[in-house]
Formats: C-alpha cells, structure tokens, sequence
C-alpha cells in the first residue's frame, strides 16, 4: 500500500511534534474513552498515554516513523478499518481528513467501529488566517480539500465545533502554526512539514512578497495587532460528535 506521507513525509517527526496545550484540548474532548482508534495516526502526535489505543495509518514511511513507545499501529486507510462493530469507545483523527479519498466513507467507518465518542481535529475552510493574503493559493487549496462544518454536521448527526487556539510559540509546525513568526515561512526546511506547501507547488511570488514585506516593516504595521496576542484563531476546531 503506497500513501502520500511515503514522499512528503520526510521531515514530519522533526517539525510535527505536538503542541501540550492543544493535546490538553483533545485529551479533554476524549473524556474518560479507554479504548481509543486513531485513525491517519501519523508519527502518533496527540495519541493520549495511560489508555489502550490502537492507530491506522495508510504510510508506511509514517509507521516506521512512530517512537518505540508509540502504540501499535495497522497499514490501512479510514475508508476500511479491519475491525468489528463497535470495538472502541472513542476514535480520533488529527489533521488527517483532508487527505482521505473518501471523507464521507471514512468517517462512516469511524462511526462504525466506535461504539461512543468521535473527536477530530480539523481546520474551518472558511477561515482566513494572514498567510492567505499573500498566499491565496492556500485558501484555494483549504476549499478544494477541507470539508465544511456543516459536512460533519450531515455525516455524523449532532456535532459540537470548539475553536482551537494556535499558541504563539506552538511546537506543531502544521501551516498556520506560525502565525506570530512570519519568517518561517521562508524556510524550505519548516515548509516541508506542511503538506499544503508540498499541494500549491510553486509559491516563490507571494514568499518573495512577505520577505520584502519583512525587510521594509509593512508586515509588522499591517498585522501590528497579532504581534500583542498568545494565541490566535487561524481556523483550527475541534470537531466532537457523540
């Protein structure tokens, strides 16, 4: 089975360790679930210790990835999850769903196997983080593959969304993370983490003008504002359906 963290994936453990404040937030919304999947587990960020977790995760340079610590992971994608009816009391899915072929099927599986709680971390594909006026190639890519809140509404019934603030100094470097340190983006090496700049291809003119708007201070006195935060709304949720 080939996947697309096999090729981006390269530099995923290094710049995608998860942030303590925003595992708070999914440890939380798990509740008291001992028996929990992780389906697009990844490297395994944000999977809660002290609980039985199995995770699913279609890459097998991703699996290879996991810490020895790390739970037991299955190569298998979310659209068919090899286990019985109702065999976890919670599932979860991290930053995953855009990526899936079939968000709708994948998360009719989810609710399959799970006889209680689902908790997902997504991104509002209505937000409008900063990066996006200099990169609207981004916004465009958010729609195409982001499903809406509303779609999980009509997948899953009844859903509770909660905004996740991104802190200033997050160590998850997913797109928006950085936020409050605009430079980064400038890097080739912290844009590999982000599967969004491996998706847009070629985005040399708007980093070209956020550099210049560094060098000459424009971007400092048009988001003067985000420089006084801690934390930042970029569009982050998590998304809880019982």
């Amino acid at each position: 089975m080939s996947a697309k963290y096999d090729g981006i994936g390269i530099n995923y453990a290094e710049l995608r360790k998860p942030d303590r404040r925003i595992a708070r937030i999914i440890e939380s919304a798990l509740g008291s679930a001992q028996t929990i999947l992780n389906v697009g587990a990844g490297t395994g960020s944000y999977e809660p210790a002290g609980r039985s977790l199995i995770a699913v995760e279609p890459s097998r340079e991703m699996i290879r990835k996991r810490g020895p610590a790390a739970a037991e992971a299955i190569q298998a994608s979310a659209e068919d999850l090899p286990f019985d009816d109702r065999s976890f009391d919670a599932a979860m899915a991290v930053l995953t769903i855009h990526h899936w072929p079939d968000k709708e099927a994948g998360l009719r599986e989810m609710r399959r196997v799970t006889r209680g709680r689902i908790v997902l971390l997504t991104f509002d594909p209505s937000h409008r983080p900063w990066l996006t006026d200099y990169l609207p190639e981004l916004a465009a890519l958010d729609e195409a593959q982001m499903p809406t809140m509303s779609d999980y509404e009509r997948w899953l019934g009844s859903v509770q969304v909660t905004p996740v603030p991104v802190p200033h100094d997050c160590s998850d470097g997913f797109l928006y993370a950085y936020w409050r340190r605009p430079a980064a983006y400038l890097d080739p090496h912290i844009r590999s983490g982000s599967s969004s700049f491996w998706a847009i291809g070629n985005a040399e003119a708007g980093l070209e003008k956020l550099r210049r708007d560094l060098e000459t201070g424009a971007w400092e006195r048009r988001y003067a504002e985000l420089l006084t935060l801690d934390e930042y709304d970029a569009g982050y949720r998590v998304v809880v359906a019982d």
